[in-house]
């Protein structure tokens, strides 16, 4: 029921188009800006940078994207929730979206923004997160992680793309089911996270296949698990996490983009037209299987309601995660 209901409020958040956007084919008038929260290199700015490539081609207007790292996501997704309602500033977004909000409530702050802000335009991709450690680590699988972690409590640091951000999220989730205690090292955002994992700095990772594909093919970096239901088509040979006895730890790692809720029904149907036609570019498709993270498109009403049921989970983990400093 809350999952329903959260949908309903993400697909009726948008008012009365406004007299100057009532005909979506007056859209867009001039450059498209695509927020991405995070540095270059996480799952969010690999998805985006194809896509708005593809929309400026349907669209015969320029289609830029803007990272505006920090706070997990929160710095850009707040910028977006108080963009004007006129199309042209867009989010692509994680899971975080969700588990923001929810973060702060833990600690007594008033969240940067809430996900009725937004109106879900269309899913790109959603893969499932994995578990990167340097292919010199010691570990060679799941359960020898947990031994050591176990033997050395707070020892074994891991990086994140910030506090309760998706990363973050999806290694705690796995600390707290295998009774281990890790030290948490936040970045910006998975690209950094990644170059800190690829020099020594931290020793663990949970990050998007994508953002993985080309370590692990050069030999640096090692996978050990799987936080999807299923192995991830570009790992066949990792174990999920429930193969390794933990059966409440499921992450996955999706991009999608928003419009701000107040986005004139018009200008929203002209967005999911474009973004119907973009996700079958040729160029796109290559770009995403490239990275290791095929295209897996959802129109705003199956985003939305997607969105609401992995929402409704992800806040109930963070809610049992707790305060983490």
């Amino acid at each position: 029921m809350r999952a329903a209901s959260l949908s309903r409020r993400l697909l009726l958040a948008a008012p009365l188009a406004a007299p100057s956007l009532a005909h979506g084919q007056d859209f867009p008038s001039r450059a498209v800006t695509v927020i991405v929260g995070f540095p270059p290199g996480g799952q969010a700015d690999l998805a985006a940078r194809p896509v708005a490539a593809a929309l400026e081609r349907i669209f015969r207007q320029p289609v830029v994207v803007q990272n505006r790292a920090g706070g997990a996501g929160a710095i850009g997704s707040g910028f977006v929730a108080r963009a004007p309602a006129d199309g042209h500033t867009l989010l692509m977004a994680l899971s975080s979206l969700a588990v923001i909000p929810e973060a702060e409530k833990l600690f007594g702050r008033p969240p940067p923004y809430t996900v009725d802000q937004f109106t879900p335009v269309a899913l790109v991709n959603a893969d499932p997160t994995m578990l990167a450690v340097p292919a010199e680590a010691p570990w060679r699988s799941i359960d020898d992680f947990v031994r050591d972690a176990k033997a050395r409590p707070g020892d074994i640091p891991y990086g994140s793309s910030g506090a309760y951000g998706t990363l973050h999220a999806a290694m705690e989730m796995f600390a707290t089911a295998a009774g281990i205690r890790l030290l948490h090292v936040p970045f910006q955002g998975a690209g950094p996270a990644i170059t800190a994992l690829l020099s020594g700095n931290i020793q663990a990772l949970a990050t998007a296949p994508g953002t993985l594909t080309q370590h692990t093919q050069s030999g640096r970096l090692r996978v050990l698990g799987c936080w999807g239901r299923e192995r991830a088509p570009a790992f066949p040979e990792v174990p999920t996490f429930m193969e390794a006895g933990f059966p409440e730890v499921e992450f996955y790692i999706w991009a999608g983009l928003f419009a701000p809720a107040a986005t004139p029904a018009p200008v929203l149907s002209r967005l999911r037209e474009a973004m119907r036609g973009a996700m079958q570019d040729a160029d796109l498709r290559r770009a995403f299987e490239a990275a290791g993270s095929p295209p897996r498109y959802l129109d705003a009403p199956d985003f939305a309601r997607f969105f609401a049921e992995d929402s409704a989970r992800l806040v109930a983990a963070v809610q049992r995660i707790g305060r983490v400093e």
